[in-house]
């Protein structure tokens, strides 16, 4: 397991998690990596370290190196597990290392989990000489937990970001330029809209402390590095922080024996002859995380359910609880569905939509058994009004 430079004595020392699948209840097709960062300098520094079972690994590749026991300083951005799962196994090979963390959040959170390693807490603008370079700690916090930092070093004017401008994105290639951008932007909107998207707020003043800086090389917690294309993640997060919506369409739903399916199709095609581009997301097949990513910049979402024993479809339950945390306020939202006798599904998805701050913009569609011809006309009239 080797070491990769991307500076001269800085190295990247994380690994690829080429099998993971889930993280937080949302699909990584692609999988991930847990990026650290090894800095040789008069006091040898670790930037953040790796999830526990990737430990060796992680040690492996400090090796390939230095002896693991030179490290002075071990910089915990964040003390989520994917982060911090390893830094007990640090200790015991890196003997002498000091771990700074955020003052108060950091130090709470690494001691609960870890118990006291002798941790030293610093704030925000504080600064930390490794001898030629210098490093200045910035709060973060919420961005995505209490806790949460970046590590910004002038004299490399790379930004240690931990969590902020990342994507769940397994790749052998280590930058932004060598990876098919496309891709990459759209793992960061999937990452942001799945992670981050409660903390709007967070974000803005992330990136307000972020812009004053000079930047050659964001290099992140998850996914590649940015060094050719920072203006455009910066700018793309501006965009989803600010909750700017474009005139888009995401159609959602689960059915039981095709009529609510015959519902959003009419609901797809009058959004379609409006030119509104439509994300439609069959929940017998699509995931929840995928139909957040389209409703981060989506003005209309659509929610359709049967009735199932007196209630929603069990996925369109899920989907909603899911998009509650996010509280997505100013998305026009309706509810609609098939029912065969009750029909009490539809008023709970459109009671879900409005408590997660979705503005309600078409009274609650309730068809009973098949929607006739006449029926879906009518719907797609409506759409077609809104």
């Amino acid at each position: 397991m080797k070491a990769i430079k991307i500076r001269p004595d800085i190295y990247q020392v994380g690994v690829v998690d080429w099998a993971m699948r889930s993280f937080h209840g949302y699909a990584t097709s692609r999988g991930s990596s847990y990026n650290a960062y090894l800095i040789l300098d008069d006091k040898i520094t670790l930037i953040d370290a790796v999830k526990r079972p990737f430990a060796s690994e992680l040690l492996s590749r400090i090796a390939s190196v230095i002896d693991p026991a030179r490290i002075d300083y071990i910089v915990s951005n964040h003390a989520e597990p994917d982060h911090s799962g390893s830094i007990p196994f640090l200790t015991r090979h890196c003997p002498n290392a000091k771990i700074f963390t955020s003052d108060p959040q950091g130090l709470k959170a690494l001691s609960a989990r870890y118990g006291d390693l002798a941790y030293q807490a610093v704030k925000n603008g504080d600064t930390l000489s490794l001898g030629k370079r210098t490093l200045r700690f910035i709060a973060t916090p919420m961005l995505h937990w209490p806790d949460s930092m970046v590590t910004y070093c002038p004299e490399e004017k790379i930004l240690f970001s931990n969590d902020a401008f990342g994507q769940h994105l397994a790749s052998n290639r280590l930058f932004d330029d060598e990876n098919d951008l496309a891709v990459v932007m759209a793992e960061a909107k999937k990452y942001y809209a799945n992670i981050l998207m409660l903390y709007g707020k967070q974000a803005q003043a992330a990136l307000k402390a972020v812009s004053a800086l000079e930047l050659e090389l964001i290099a992140v917690g998850h996914g590649v590095l940015w060094r050719s294309h920072i203006p455009d993640i910066l700018a793309a997060y501006k965009k989803w922080s600010e909750s700017e919506l474009e005139d888009r369409a995401v159609v959602v739903f689960d059915s039981m024996w095709g009529s609510t399916e015959l519902l959003a199709r009419a609901i797809t095609d009058a959004f379609t002859a409006r030119n509104i581009p439509v994300a439609y997301f069959d929940l017998r097949v699509d995931e929840i995380s995928d139909v957040i990513t389209e409703v981060l910049t989506s003005k209309y979402l659509a929610v359709g359910s049967p009735t199932l024993n007196n209630q929603m479809m069990p996925s369109v339950a899920a989907f909603l609880c899911y998009l509650k945390g996010f509280v997505p306020k100013g998305r026009k939202a309706f509810a609609f569905g098939s029912y065969g006798w009750g029909g009490q599904s539809i008023a709970q998805v459109e009671d879900a939509l409005f408590a997660a701050g979705c503005d309600i913009c078409l009274e609650k569609v309730r068809v009973a058994n098949v929607p006739a011809k006449e029926q879906l006309d009518a719907l797609y009239e409506q759409v077609l009004a809104l």
